[in-house]
This record gives C-alpha cells, sequence and structure tokens, in this order.
C-alpha cells in the first residue's frame, strides 16, 4: 500500500503532524548534528563510545597468564560437552510473560545498535573448539579430530603487554543509541546508505524496500549454509553491517529504513523547500530519537523481569557509555534462550501463511537454521512479504528465557563455507574465555551479591524442577562451583527472564549509556528538541511505527508490539516446535582449493617451463644464426666443387646397432677393389679383392631382402643396406666376377636380417679386439701386469679365434700410432715391418721392429730409422731417398712449415754436417748427424702406456709413443714428468734453462737447477694444504674480502626479514597463514633487493677503469667485476627461484585460508565483509600488480639467463646482447612488483637508487662517445681469419697498454658492440685491433673489409668506440717479473704490452718490471703470422734482452717421440745455422708441445731467487689459464717466488 497516503489515517497522524508543524519554524539546521562514528559526543573524552573504543571491563580481565592467554581447557569444561548439557531440551515452551518474538528481534537489533566485537581480529588468533568424539551432530562417525573454527576478536594494539596492561577488546560500532545500526557507523557508510534526493534513504526497485548489494560494500556477508551462497548479491544495505544475519533481524533494518524515508517524506511535504541534507538530518535525528525512547522505555522493561532503569535526570558528562564484555558476551547473550526454531507470517486480516519450504513442501513457518544470511527466499520477495513477517513475530509468542537454547542455534548455527554449521552457546562460552570474563562467583561479588556455594543455590526452582541438569553441570566442573563462568551462570539462574546478575549487568549497561550521551532526545541543553517535541517522541510506541511503515491498520497490531495479552488481534495459532517444521540442512565441509588443483598444477609447471621455452627459442635463433652463418661461409667459399659425383650403387653403410646409417656409394674399380664414398665423394674405405682368401658374401632373406654382408677377415666387416634388391644383386654381380677373375671363391649365404647384423664385425669391436691384443702384446715386452693390458674374457670363442689371427692394416697401424694413413713416416714403417708385403701387418713382424725401439741400442735405432728408407737394401740413400727421409720427420708439424721452409731446414742441416756435395749417404753418415743428440735418440723408446685411468680400469684407449726410457713423459715434459724424472727436466729444458741464463747473465749470476736444492721445499701433503691456502687467501685476499662483505650484506638481510616475519610481526597475521612460505619469500625479496640493483655497479666499465687507477685498487678486484657480475647473478636467479617457489607456496595457502585471516595479511587489498571464500590462486597470479609483473619477470628472466649462457652467448652475441637490455625492463618491473604493498612497504627502489645513479653516470659517459664516427685509415686480411683494422686515435683518447675497447660497425648495426683488445701501443698516434673471424660477427666484419666489399662501398666502413677499459692484464708494469701466457686469440693483449714494454725502456723510462717472459702457445705458428711480425719487431726494438719470448708449437703428433725427437734435430741444425726458428723465423725458443707451466716456473725461481712476487697473466681459452692457475697454485706451496695470476678468457 501507498504509505505516502494511509499513514494520514492512521491515529499515529496527530503525535507526528504536530511534530512536524512545530519543526515548521525551525527553518535552519541550528543544532549540532552528531557524528556518525560517536567522536566528541563527549567533549571531555571524545573517544569515549565512539568507534573503536575499549570495551571497559567491569572487573579486571580473567586470563590464565594475567595478559592475554585465555584460560585452557584443562581447567574449565569443553564448550561443547557444556553446551549440550546446558542447555538441550524440549522446544516450544512458551514465554511465561507472553514476550513476543518480535521483541527477541528488536533486542537483537538493538544489540547490534550498541556494540559488535565479534568481527575477527587481526592478527588472525584461533581457539577452535575441540568437538567431543562421538558428537551425534559434528563428529558422528567418531574420529575424534573435528574442531569448530573460533578466531578471536579485535582488540587494541597497544594492549596486551603485561598484566597491568591485559589485553582489551574493542568496539567496531558506537555504544551510543545514535541510529548508527540504521545509517552506519561512519559518515560515508550513510553516504552510501543515501540518495541524496528530499533526504530519502536509497531504495531498490521497490520504494519500500532498500537496496541490495551489488559488488564490494561494506556489509557482513556470511555465505547461506543451507545453499552455500555468498557475496554482497541479494543482501540489503543497512546500516548494520550485521543485518541479513537472518531475514527477522533484517526486516527490524527494514523497519526502520521505511520510517526514516516516511519522515523524510513527511517533512518535504511540509517544506518542500528544504535541501535533502536539512530534511535528512530532520528525520535522522527524529528516528534516532524515537529509537531511543522505544529501545531504553518500551522494549527494556518488558526484557527485565528484575529491577527497572531509573528516571533520565541530566546528561552526565563524566560517565564512561562504554560497553562492557560481561554486558556484550554474557547478560545480553541471553536473549538467544528465547529464539523460536521458526517464525510465522500472517496479513492484517490475521491469516497465517504457509511457508515455502527449499524442496517446494509447505511448513507453518519459517525455520530459522535455514534463514541465515539468505539471498533468494520464495516466502520474501516483496514488501507486503516483510510487512506479513512483522505483524507475524507482533503475533507470535517468544520461547521461554530459560537455560533451553533451541536446536536452530545449538547445532545448527551458521559457520564458514569450509564448516557449514556450529553451536553458539560453545561459541559464546568460547567468546567470553577470549574476553577473560570473569567467573560467575566473581561477578556475584563485585555486585555485592553473596557467592553460592552450590549449583543448586543459583536456581533452587530450577533445580528441583531439573536436578540432572546441575549434577550434570556439577560434573562437568568437578564439583567446584568457583569454576563456573558468567554466561553459563546467567543462563542457570534465568527464571522466565534475566536472573539478578545479568539483570543489574543490563540496568547499569543502559543507564550509562543514556546519562553519558550528550545527543540523548531528553536532554534539554543539546538543543535538538523542544519540550513538546520530547514529548511527542516520549509518547511515539514501536506500534505507531509499524502503522506508519507497514500495510497494518492500528488495530491490525496490539498497542504494546513486545507483549501479547488475551484479546490482542490475531493470536497464533500455537506455540512453534522444531518437529513440526523443514528439517535443518545438515553440516557440509568445503576445500577451498577443490576445482582448482588442475589448474594451480599447470600454471606452476607452464612457470617452470619458462626456462625451457626461452632455451627453445633461443635454440631456435642459435640455429637460424648458423644456418645464416652457413650460407655466408659458402658465399665466401672462394674455390667450389666441380667434381662430378663419384659413380656407384647408392646405398647406406650400418656401422653398429646404435649408429646412425650413413649415405655411400660403392663400386668395384678396375684393380678389383671394392671402393666405398661418402655423399661428398671421399673415399671412405677401400678393400682389395686380392688379399681376400675367399669371398664372403651374406644376403638378408626377409623385410625385403636389402641387407648385404661382406666378411672381411683381417679387418672389420662390410654391412649395406640397399633400396631394393635390385641393388643389391647388381653389387653381387660386379663382386663376383672380379673375385673369380684373381682366383677366389665367392660364398653366399642367406640369412635373416636380425642374424646377419649379429654376425658383422664391427669397426667398434674390431677396435676393442685391436686395443686389448696390443696390450697383451706389449705386456711381453715392457712387463705390464696383464690386468691392465686388457681381458678377453668377454669375449666369444668365435671371435677370439678371429682376433688370434688377424694382421694389422696400414690404416690401423697409422691409427693406433697416433699418425696419418698417407704419412711418409708410417708408408716407410709399414713397408719395413711387413716382410711378407701382405699388405697386413702380423703381430710378430710388428714386435720385431718395436723392441729395437724399446731395447735397442742408440745405433740399433737409428739403423732402423735408415732402413725404413733403404728400400732396397743397399746400404745407401740417394740424396733425394735422405731428403724425403727428413721431410717425413718434419711432417711433424703437420704443415706448420711451407715446402720452402722445410728445404730450407734440410740443406741447413745437410750443410752443418757437410753433406751438401754427396751423392749417396750411408748410415754412418745418418748416424753421424745425430752425433750431438745422441743422449735424446738414447733414451727415445716406445711408450705404450695410456691416459690416466682408474685402477684395474680396461677401457681406457691405448696410446702408443717414443718417449724416454724409463719414464712416462714425452720429448717436452710434463709436470708429472718433472716429478720423476729430474734427469730428463735437466736434459729436455737445458736449452730454456741456458737461454734464460744467458739473457741474464748480466744482472742475475747463473744458478744451477738439481734435485738437492728442490728437496728442502717438499712438504708433507697437510704443510702442503697449509701453505696452498695461505697462498690462495694471499692471492685472493681482495676478492675474498668483497665477497664476504656482499654476501654478508645478503645473507644480513635475509636474516632481518626472516626474523621480522618469524617473531616480529604478530599483528599482520602471518604466523597463521604461510609461515614458511612468507619467511622463504620475504627473505629472498631482500636478498634480490639488494643483488639486482648492486649488479649495475659491476659493469659500470667507466668507473671501475678510473677507479682501478686509485687507491681502491688495493682493496677491490676491480679486474674481477664481470666474475663477480656472474656469481651475483646466479646468486640472483637462485634467489629468484625461492623467491617464486616461496610464492608458490603462499599463494595455496592464500587460496585455502578464509578471507578474516588474508584481510589481516593484505589489509589494503582485501577486505574482511564475512564471505569467507578467500581468492582463487589466479586471481592472486593475473589480477594483482605483483602477481602479474612477478609472471612477467619470470619469463624475462628467463629469456636474459638463456641467452647470457656462454653456450648461446657464443652462438648469437646479439641475442645475448638485446635480451640482456630487458635489463630496464627488469628493473621497471620490479619496482611496480614491490611498490604494491602488499605486505610490506616498498623497500627495492631504496637499494636501487644509489646504483642506479652510478649505472646512468657511466651510461652517460659512454654514450658521450660511444656515437662519434671513428674513419678507419686501414684495413689488412691477415691469415688465419684475422683482420687488423688500424683507425684514428679520438682526441683525448688515453689508455694503458692491456686495456680494451667495445666498438661497433656501423654496416653491422649501431647497436651491437664487441670488445676487443687494443694491440697497439700507447705511444702509438692510432688504435689498431686484431680480431678474428670465428663469428657471424666478426665474420662479416671481415667480409666488409674483403677488396670487393671495399670497391662496392668506396670507402672502409666506420666505427663507433666505446672505451678505453681496464683490466688485469694492465698491471703487468708492477711487477719486477711478468710472465704472459696468450693462447690463441688470447695473444692479442699482449702485443700492445711488449710493445710498450720496449719503447719505454728504449726511453729509458723508470718503470718496476725489470723482465718479462712471454710464452705464446699455439697449433700452428702460421695461424697468427701477425704475432710473428710484432714478436720480430719486439726482438729487433729489445737491445737490453728484456722480453724473453717462447713459442709452443702444440699441433704435434706426440705419441710418435721417435719423430718429435728428429723434429727437435732439425729445428736445432737450423737454429745452429741461421741463428733463426725453423718454424717461426724468429730468434725465440720454439718448443713443440705444450709448456711445462710447473718447470718453467720453478726456472724462473732459481734465475731470479730475489724476486718475491712475480705477475702471471694469461689470456686464452679456459683450459690453458686453468692449467696456468694449476702451476701457480703448486709453485706457491713453497716458500720461495709468490706467482700471482691474473687471467681472462675469450
Amino acid at each position: 500500500m501507498d504509505l505516502r497516503k494511509s499513514a494520514w489515517r492512521s491515529p499515529v497522524t496527530v503525535s507526528l503532524l504536530g511534530l512536524l508543524v512545530i519543526q515548521i519554524g525551525q527553518s535552519k539546521t541550528d543544532w549540532e548534528v552528531p557524528r556518525c562514528d560517536g567522536w566528541y559526543n563527549n567533549l571531555g573524552y571524545p573517544k569515549r563510545g565512539a568507534v573503536g573504543s575499549h570495551l571497559m571491563r567491569l572487573l579486571p580481565a580473567h586470563y590464565s597468564d594475567g595478559v592475554y592467554q585465555p584460560i585452557k581447557e584443562q581447567s574449565h569444561p569443553n564448550p561443547r560437552r557444556l553446551s549440550r548439557a546446558l542447555t538441550s531440551g524440549p522446544s516450544g515452551l512458551p514465554s511465561a510473560r507472553n514476550q513476543t518474538v518480535l521483541s527477541v528481534f528488536f533486542g537483537y537489533h538493538l544489540t547490534f545498535e550498541i556494540f559488535d566485537s565479534r568481527m575477527p581480529g587481526c592478527p588472525p588468533e584461533f581457539m577452535n573448539i575441540d568437538i567431543p568424539k562421538g558428537d551425534p551432530m559434528f563428529d558422528p562417525t567418531g574420529t575424534g579430530d573435528v574442531q569448530l573454527p573460533f578466531q578471536r576478536g579485535p582488540w587494541d594494539k597497544d594492549s596486551s603487554q603485561s598484566p597491568n596492561n591485559p589485553r582489551k577488546q574493542v568496539n567496531l560500532v558506537t555504544a551510543w543509541i545514535d541510529g548508527s545500526s540504521i545509517y552506519g557507523p561512519s559518515s560515508s557508510w550513510s553516504d552510501r546508505l543515501r540518495s541524496f534526493t528530499g533526504g530519502l534513504l536509497a531504495s531498490g526497485p521497490q520504494w519500500d524496500m532498500p537496496r541490495q548489494g551489488e559488488g564490494r560494500f561494506l556489509m557482513w556477508g556470511a555465505p547461506d549454509p543451507s545453499t552455500g551462497q555468498h557475496g554482497p548479491t541479494g543482501l540489503y544495505e543497512l546500516g548494520n553491517a550485521r543485518a541479513n544475519e537472518n531475514l527477522f533481524t533484517a526486516a527490524e533494518g527494514i523497519i526502520w529504513f521505511r520510517y526514516h524515508n516516511h519522515l523524510a517524506s513527511r517533512l518535504h511535504d511540509v517544506h518542500p523547500g528544504w535541501s535533502d541534507e536539512k530534511l535528512f538530518q530532520h528525520a535522522r535525528k527524529t528516528v534516532v530519537a524515537t529509537f531511543q525512547n522505544i529501545a531504553l522505555y518500551e522494549w527494556l522493561p518488558v526484557h527485565l523481569i528484575n529491577g527497572t532503569l531509573p528516571k533520565y535526570k541530566s546528561y552526565q558528562k563524566f560517565v564512561d557509555p562504554g560497553i562492557s564484555p560481561e554486558f556484550e558476551v554474557a547478560a545480553m547473550r541471553l536473549g538467544i534462550s528465547a529464539v523460536p526454531s521458526g517464525v510465522y507470517m500472517r496479513n492484517k486480516t490475521c491469516h497465517f501463511r504457509e511457508i515455502v519450504n527449499m524442496n517446494g513442501s509447505l511448513s507453518p513457518a519459517l525455520r530459522l537454521c535455514n534463514s541465515f544470511w539468505k539471498r533468494e527466499n520464495v516466502n520474501m520477495k516483496t514488501g507486503r512479504d516483510i510487512d506479513d513477517l512483522v505483524m507475524g513475530m507482533a503475533s507470535q509468542i517468544a520461547e521461554r528465557m530459560d537455560n533451553v537454547v533451541v536446536e536452530d542455534l545449538r547445532d545448527y548455527m551458521y559457520g564458514p563455507l569450509r564448516f557449514t554449521r556450529s553451536d553458539l552457546v560453545a561459541l559464546t562460552i568460547q567468546r567470553g574465555r577470549d574476553f577473560g570474563l570473569p567467573t560467575y562467583n566473581e561477578m556475584r561479588r563485585a555486585l555485592d551479591m553473596s557467592p553460592v556455594e552450590t549449583f543448586e543455590e543459583i536456581n533452587p526452582e530450577l533445580s528441583a524442577s531439573n536436578p540432572q541438569l546441575f549434577r550434570d553441570i556439577a560434573e562437568l566442573h568437578g564439583g567446584d562451583v568457583s569454576k563456573l563462568e558468567l554466561f553459563p551462570g546467567g543462563l542457570l539462574e534465568a527464571l522466565h527472564g534475566p536472573g539478578k546478575v545479568f539483570s543489574r549487568i543490563i540496568l547499569d549497561q543502559f543507564e550509562r549509556i543514556r546519562d553519558g550521551d550528550r545527543f540523548w532526545f531528553e536532554n534539554e541543553h543539546n538543543g535538538l528538541f523542544t519540550e513538546s517535541e520530547r514529548q511527542a517522541i516520549l509518547n511515539m510506541t514501536y506500534h505507531d511505527v509499524l502503522v506508519a511503515v507497514t500495510g497494518a491498520e492500528a488495530s491490525d497490531v496490539q498497542q504494546h508490539a513486545f507483549l501479547w495479552k488475551d484479546g490482542d488481534p490475531c493470536p497464533q495459532p500455537a506455540q512453534v516446535k522444531a518437529l513440526e517444521l523443514y528439517p535443518c540442512t545438515q553440516l557440509t565441509t568445503m576445500n577451498y582449493f577443490d576445482g582448482s588443483k588442475a589448474g594451480f598444477g599447470i600454471f606452476i609447471v607452464c612457470l617452470f617451463l619458462f626456462p625451457l621455452v626461452s632455451f627453445l627459442v633461443a635454440c631456435m635463433v642459435a640455429y637460424f644464426r648458423k644456418s645464416k652463418y652457413r650460407k655466408f661461409q659458402k658465399r665466401r667459399m672462394a674455390v667450389k666443387r666441380t667434381e662430378e659425383p663419384p659413380s656407384g650403387i647408392t646405398a647406406q653403410e650400418w656401422l653398429g646397432p646404435k649408429k646412425a646409417l650413413q649415405s655411400v656409394s660403392v663400386e668395384v674399380d678396375e684393380k678389383r677393389r671394392v671402393q666405398v664414398f661418402d655423399h661428398a665423394g671421399s673415399a671412405v674405405r677401400s678393400l682389395n679383392l686380392g688379399n681376400q682368401t675367399n669371398l664372403n658374401i651374406l644376403l638378408s632373406n626377409d623385410r625385403h631382402h636389402k641387407v648385404l654382408l661382406l666378411k672381411v677377415p683381417k679387418e672389420y666387416d662390410l654391412v649395406l643396406f640397399f633400396e631394393d634388391e635390385n641393388k643389391r644383386a647388381e653389387l653381387v654381380k660386379q663382386l663376383c666376377p672380379a673375385a673369380e677373375e684373381i682366383g677366389r671363391q665367392v660364398r653366399t649365404r642367406q640369412l635373416r636380417e636380425k642374424d646377419l647384423l649379429r654376425e658383422a664385425l664391427t669397426r667398434e669391436q674390431r677396435a676393442q679386439i685391436v686395443e686389448t691384443f696390443i696390450r697383451h702384446a706389449f705386456s711381453e715386452v715392457l712387463e705390464i701386469e696383464k690386468r691392465d693390458a686388457g681381458d678377453m674374457s668377454g669375449v666369444a670363442r668365435k671371435k677370439t679365434r678371429q682376433v688370434l689371427q688377424c694382421e694389422l692394416a696400414a690404416t690401423e697401424f697409422a691409427e693406433a700410432l697416433g699418425l696419418k694413413p698417407d704419412s711418409l713416416f708410417v708408408d716407410s714403417m709399414f713397408t719395413l715391418a711387413d716382410k711378407d708385403g701382405n699388405g697386413y701387418l702380423s703381430f710378430q713382424e710388428f714386435l720385431d721392429v718395436i723392441v729395437i725401439f724399446m731395447k735397442g741400442s742408440s745405433e740399433e735405432k737409428s739403423k732402423l730409422m735408415f732402413s725404413m728408407h733403404d728400400i732396397g737394401g743397399s746400404g745407401f740413400l740417394s740424396k733425394e731417398d735422405f731428403t724425403r727421409m727428413l721431410r717425413s720427420f718434419i711432417e711433424i708439424s703437420n704443415g706448420a712449415l711451407s715446402k720452402s721452409q722445410a728445404d730450407d731446414g734440410i740443406q741447413a742441416m745437410l750443410k752443418a754436417a757437410g753433406f751438401e756435395d754427396k751423392e749417396l749417404i750411408t748410415w754412418e753418415d745418418f748416424h753421424f748427424l745425430l752425433r750431438d743428440h745422441e743422449k735424446e735418440l738414447q733414451f727415445s723408446e716406445l711408450n705404450v702406456k695410456g691416459p690416466e685411468e682408474k685402477p684395474h680400469s680396461t677401457s681406457s684407449s691405448l696410446v702408443v709413443t717414443f718417449s724416454q726410457r724409463n719414464c712416462d713423459c714425452s720429448l717436452v715434459p710434463s709436470l708429472s714428468t718433472l716429478k720423476c724424472c729430474p734427469h730428463i727436466f735437466h736434459s729436455t729444458n737445458l736449452a730454456v734453462r741456458q737461454e734464460l741464463r744467458r739473457r741474464q747473465r748480466k744482472k742475475y749470476s747463473p744458478k744451477v737447477y738439481v734435485k738437492p736444492r728442490r728437496d728442502q721445499y717438499k712438504r708433507n701433503p697437510i704443510q702442503q694444504k697449509i701453505q696452498e691456502f695461505k697462498r690462495f687467501v694471499e692471492n685472493y685476499r681482495r676478492h675474498i674480502i668483497c665477497f664476504l662483505v656482499v654476501y654478508g650484506i645478503i645473507a644480513g638481510v635475509i636474516i632481518e626479514r626472516c626474523y621480522h616475519y618469524a617473531l616480529q610481526v604478530d599483528s599482520t597475521g602471518v604466523p597463521q597463514t604461510s609461515v614458511v612460505g612468507i619467511i622463504v619469500s620475504r627473505g629472498s625479496a631482500a636478498a634480490i633487493s639488494f643483488l639486482y640493483p648492486y649488479m649495475l655497479l659491476t659493469v659500470c666499465r667507466n668507473l671501475i677503469t678510473l677507479c682501478r687507477e686509485t687507491f681502491l685498487n688495493r682493496y677491490i678486484p676491480f679486474d674481477a667485476a664481470i666474475d663477480f657480475h656472474r656469481f651475483m647473478a646466479m646468486t640472483a636467479i637462485v634467489m629468484t627461484v625461492i623467491h617464486s617457489l616461496g610464492h608458490v607456496v603462499n599463494l595455496y595457502i592464500f587460496s585455502i585460508s578464509d578471507l578474516n585471516i588474508l584481510s589481516c595479511l593484505f589489509p589494503r587489498v582485501l577486505t574482511n565483509n564475512g564471505s569467507e571464500l578467500p581468492q582463487k590462486w589466479s586471481w592472486w597470479f593475473f589480477q594483482t600488480v605483483p602477481g602479474m609483473t612477478g609472471v612477467l619477470l619470470l619469463f624475462v628472466l628467463a629469456f636474459m639467463y638463456v641467452f647470457a649462457s656462454r653456450h648461446f652467448r657464443r652462438i648469437s652475441f646479439r641475442g645475448f646482447w638485446i635480451t640482456h637490455y630487458l635489463y630496464v625492463v627488469v628493473y621497471i618491473l620490479t619496482v611496480v612488483h614491490g611498490s604494491f604493498a602488499l605486505l610490506q612497504e616498498p623497500r627495492f627502489y631504496i637499494y636501487l637508487i644509489p646504483p642506479a645513479l652510478l649505472f646512468l653516470l657511466d651510461k652517460l659517459i659512454s654514450l658521450s662517445r660511444k656515437k662519434v664516427e671513428i674513419p678507419v685509415l686501414r684495413a689488412e686480411l691477415l691469415p688465419s681469419g684475422v683482420t687488423h683494422l688500424e683507425f684514428k686515435r679520438p682526441l683525448g683518447f688515453v689508455y694503458r697498454s692491456g686495456q680494451w675497447v667495445r666498438i661497433a660497425c656501423l654496416m653491422l648495426g649501431t647497436d651491437e658492440y664487441h670488445p676487443f683488445t687494443l694491440t697497439s701501443a700507447p705511444h702509438e698516434e692510432t688504435l689498431s685491433l686484431h680480431i678474428r673471424a670465428v663469428g657471424p660477427w666478426t665474420s662479416h666484419l671481415r667480409e666488409l673489409y674483403t677488396e670487393d666489399s671495399l670497391v662496392e662501398l668506396g670507402a672502409h666502413p666506420k666505427l663507433y668506440l666505446d672505451g678505453p677499459f681496464g683490466e688485469g692484464h694492465q698491471e703487468w708494469i708492477d711487477f719486477e717479473v711478468s710472465v704472459l701466457v696468450g693462447g690463441g686469440i688470447g695473444v692479442t693483449p699482449f702485443a700492445s704490452i711488449l710493445k710498450d714494454l720496449v719503447v719505454k725502456s728504449s726511453n729509458k723510462s723508470k718503470i718496476q718490471c725489470k723482465k718479462v717472459y712471454f710464452i705464446w702457445v699455439t697449433r700452428t705458428q702460421r695461424q697468427f703470422e701477425w704475432v710473428s711480425d710484432i714478436i720480430r719487431e719486439v726482438e729487433e726494438m729489445d737491445t737490453v734482452e728484456l722480453v724473453s719470448v717462447h713459442i709452443y708449437i702444440t699441433q704435434l703428433a706426440e705419441k710418435f717421440d721417435l719423430r718429435t725427437t728428429m723434429l727437435y734435430v732439425c729445428e736445432r741444425h737450423f737454429q745452429k745455422v741461421w741463428n733463426r726458428s725453423l718454424f717461426t723465423g724468429l730468434r725465440s725458443i720454439t718448443h713443440f708441445g705444450r709448456p711445462p707451466f710447473v718447470s718453467f716456473f720453478s726456472s724462473l725461481q732459481e734465475v731470479h731467487p730475489e724476486v718475491n712476487k712475480m705477475g702471471v697473466f694469461s689470456c686464452g681459452p679456459p683450459g690453458l689459464t686453468k692449467n696456468v692457475e694449476k702451476a701457480c697454485q703448486q709453485m706457491n706451496k713453497k716458500d720461495q717466488a709468490h706467482f700471482i695470476h691474473h687471467y681472462e678468457n675469450f
């Protein structure tokens, strides 16, 4: 009905009209408008009664520790067990005073008005209630591990400090009766409810119903335990946060919503010119005053039977209205015993409606347990339904107020989604313990009442009617009545209403609320109302309100709405009983993570696949880069293959069961040889049919007949797969005639393919057999133990027999010796040993020759070598044959010498021996040639010692070499050689040591390196380790200190954050959630916050170069900046992974935690609105800024780290460079990631700002010069793929020798810079680089400077230059003796150093360095002719012999050391005649093999005994620098000179 019309016809019209007429004259709002949050009600104590004020205890807190710990169940009964014993009983007993249900729920509404401390407190603290085993409601299966969820209430964080400051709970609404349950406890809440039109509160689709929630609002929205519905949708927006707890409290809120709009409409009709605000405030103050009057003067007298409220006198400003916990948790909770199981609905004609249940059935009343937090209810759709419900409550008699509580509240109270039902009585008992309530007897004493001695004294009447109840309660308390808590005691004393204790508490509370309220409507001094207005308000009743806002007429509802008397309209049909109603829905549980497991798992797997994805992308980039590079190389090839592909039958060769088939072509040539060619046309195998006794051919007879096996008795078998049987038949047709022509019998067999392949002897099997029998053969000569020679026990008998009959082919002989099959030396020796001339070498023939080398004298060895080339046995060699023999010795250089160089060397040897005029040379002449090297030849022998292997191992391959007798060492000894063979050091390194001493004779006296001198430095292993550790610390003390400082800081920030979140942040709720996950994630985040920013300092090249020239270089190892960058980067990525794993755990925990826990942890993001359901894991990842940025960071970092790996960095430097520029994205995302401050205030920017400013400064320095175009003055393409660039030196470009620059070629991209060491010296007017083409960029650079490209371009492509940058090599000048070790292209920094050193020496500059030893390690000197030119230039300029150069050529067949000896002879002859190296053309000493660093350093200690520290600087591949490092470490075990190693890998 239209309330705006009907209201004026009601009896209340007179009083309302009079009130409104009185207000006509008040044209202004000339009174103080009360604040919604209750502040400044009391001007002397502004916070009194306000939102967030403390509860005011009547008695001291009762905690087990006196501070905040609640009493334990050990001393008090289990709440659930006590609840069942205390409140169980029959429902349906009517109130003795005919109190209506409307009175009960008005009381509920009133409690929501003045207190709310039920919201879970922060941090989350749990006092879950243990359910007794076998509880029929909550543990029917008897598991004994069920708990009712209970979370402690809100409290002031400044309390809980000591017994003098125990925990103080807070009230979340105002303590005043100020309409906060109607308008909300804050101005923002009130504004949310207003329509800002006509002073009205906002209505929904129906003008007489409030708006329903749509989205985020402050209304409490617990889930519906009957249906599981949750969220704000369907809940009414009212001033009371918990107004929607059940349909009946919601109806109370709607009544007052309507009443406000009713008054505002009337005011607007009377005062149409008033503003919305004025209308709203006038209506609000009238509604609040009416509510105050009804609550204290109409409802309270009905609720109490013991005592009355004193008459109001005046405002008492010293009265504190604070809500006492005794009132909130105990006294007012007594009302739950009056709540019925169901509520009637009727219309104004007294027709009681049938209620439609959830399943469509009908019931006489709405069931309470199924009415909690309803979003949708077919019985409550319209405003008329609210009218019917209110009138039904006005006609229904409430339950008797005693100790019995209906099952709807005792067993079916709503709970969280994960446990949908609870026990309100048990929760109230537990809440009393949470709030530290006093016991029942303590409360009696405080109220000047004598304590009870027995349980029966509490309520003698009840004890007489139900003695078992008191016996059960006494038993639960152990017969000790002093343990009886306040709420259970108040329930026991209740008889038709609150007992004396609760009545005194309730009266005290309401009296303080009234007398302490400055805005109480009866206060004559607040200016709110006139006397007549106050009288009109005092005359208002709840009946008047109901008649004004519902469709009921005055006669449809009794005058006293809170009581029903005989004769009042519409009596209830019967007292409601639970058995007559629709049953309550049962308890259900819920796992919040159900339905998310698969998605969460898949997503985490995807996160872990990020590195794999980036790896695959990197592989694709590498593939295309290599493909592009290969195409580029093909275009560069000057010579194209013109030969026609070999003719023959195409097939695929089978090499073994786990080997891939190789495409080949086969043919039988005119020499009756089976030739096998690869796809490129190169011959891979040749089988002479004439050497075979019989021709055995095996053919497969299944699987399309495609396989042919040709048995080769003295070699491994040939197995071919053909496309079809026809091609196989064609080859057989060629083989049979060819074999018959030379008288060989052809035997053909057919087998299954599987058996045929099993019959085949593969190359690997043949190699194993040959190796084993060679070991056995040599064991007889060299007395090797049989276990080291190999075991044949596992070889099949048939194959053993085959092996015993086999002979070595020439290729196997060459392979066993580690030589080329077409070598002259191999051909000569094989021909000599093959006495029967059958093309194979039997073991006896092989041993006949080998024994001479092993046991023979020097004369016998030289005779054998001479006989190898005296094929006719005449005893003479022509000059050509002799030259051929010497050339076979020189072949060991593998092309290191050109033909002219070799001829020059041979001529020099002949000239030195006086043979230049002889045509025939005898053995005596040859032996005379070796007269100066008889000792080397004498000790040359055949060495069959393999590589180091574990004892009893037979898996290592055989190495056959000629070496020094009684020593496992080659002519150029290794470290192990020098340890075991000091005489070899004396003989083989004699030239080196003599050269060292010769060049130092002006300053140092020669020292003889002898074994006794070395013995004095030997230590036991422990002393050596101690000395090694001391030298390590001395060598790397700066590194160690910086490492400890940096990682100490990292450990410090990690520990600080872990300690903070583990022990110091109880208020955040961390201990109740993912303790480990958050500690791990926050600790690792602190490390990341430090590592990523300060990693920038390690790449500030300009600042590092500048600082290394200062005193800081003595404390900070600037040379290790990049290494430290890698260390920090790897630590950072490990911490990032740990951080991510911590968050994976966190998000899982967050996804299964209640919202009230998460809202404590993330108050800025999540609000606890009672919905309980946490956000899904997907929300955390994809709908929060930290989640999205975190995923993006992982993706970006995966690409950065994969492309930064050494493998991909070498393949695609541009890919590495581009992905590394993503560091900008990383820092931006990290700042954003932390700035959202989910858990803590952002801190990353604090770490980032200092290093970022320095890095920015460094970048600005580079940018100031990077874009200056540098003209190239000269470009030269040197052999071995080296490009020499000489370009203009920029103005003001100052550098030191050994420093490096970064260049970019304008033609290849202006943003791709590559580092190269300067090979020019600081005194030169131009800059120069030597760049080896080993990758795409360097190859393209070389292509740009070819003659064709320069003709096409018209000029040299220009460069961008960035640098110079410092590194450790520039410190060569700081040592008296420096050793420079360059390997491969790593020789470039030393080119600059050598030139700089000689210039400084020639200019007589004062430098600390007095001697430099340069060791150049190269496969062959032809690789780096330009280095030879530089060394030659240095030798010419070095007049004072400041530089000593030693060249080591490693491309040698070291396995055959007899030939090495002969090569050594040739080299020494050439050097003796021409004072130049046969190989390099330099005066520098040339060695063959790898440098013996230990012996070399030992010699330096002898030659420079007064030098305490020697600098060793190496640059080259990692293998080289590691060997140098090991040698330095071994030398540093001694007490002699200290070797300090600086290295750089390329």
